[in-house]
């Protein structure tokens, strides 16, 4: 199997993304009827906003320390904590689709005029950098599997890597900033 991924990284890549991005739309355009899911407790169901702000937190300064470590030369701690930030986005998608499919997205409760020229387009850019790192992390997760490290500064897992890394920083930012936006202000 490995063999086969590592031949077809590209093809795994598309496969790969297409079926995630269907997941995520299908959550968040509540395709899925909510009774087909079953329902955890309102307290848990409520706890999960203020969880994954704490995984996107958690997740920035792990990807930014990965990212140093590699600069440092360090491969091993790079990999380890770039395959934690890889379980922590997961961990983050899968409670946030879950919470979307049974309740919907969260209201802006605050003011018209911040909705509209702050709220929205933090929201939108959030939105569009999470889209746009899900190809981008499966192609350089992929190629960091699939290659010797001895290798992988012949791919394209660098280039792309620092442009996953820094979308992904950006992303998880501003997931923060909408947090806060909806929860504390």
């Amino acid at each position: 199997m490995q063999r086969l991924v590592e031949r077809h990284v590209p093809a795994v890549t598309g496969v790969l993304t297409v079926v995630s991005l269907a997941l995520v739309f299908a959550a968040a355009l509540r395709v899925v009827p909510a009774g087909a899911l079953p329902r955890a407790p309102d307290a848990v169901l409520s706890a999960i906003p203020h969880l994954n702000a704490v995984i996107s937190v958690v997740a920035f300064g792990v990807v930014g320390a990965s990212w140093r470590a590699i600069r440092r030369g360090n491969v091993e701690r790079h990999r380890t904590g770039m395959l934690a930030g890889v379980v922590l986005f997961a961990a983050f998608l899968v409670m946030y689709l879950y919470r979307v499919a049974l309740l919907g997205p969260t209201e802006f409760a605050g003011p018209a005029v911040v909705e509209r020229f702050v709220y929205y387009p933090v929201l939108a850019i959030h939105i569009l950098l999470a889209v746009v790192c899900i190809p981008l992390l499966y192609y350089v997760l992929l190629l960091g599997l699939t290659r010797p490290v001895s290798e992988l500064s012949a791919t394209n897992h660098p280039k792309v890597g620092r442009v996953a890394a820094s979308l992904w920083m950006t992303s998880f930012a501003l997931g923060v900033m909408v947090y806060l936006m909806l929860y504390l202000f």
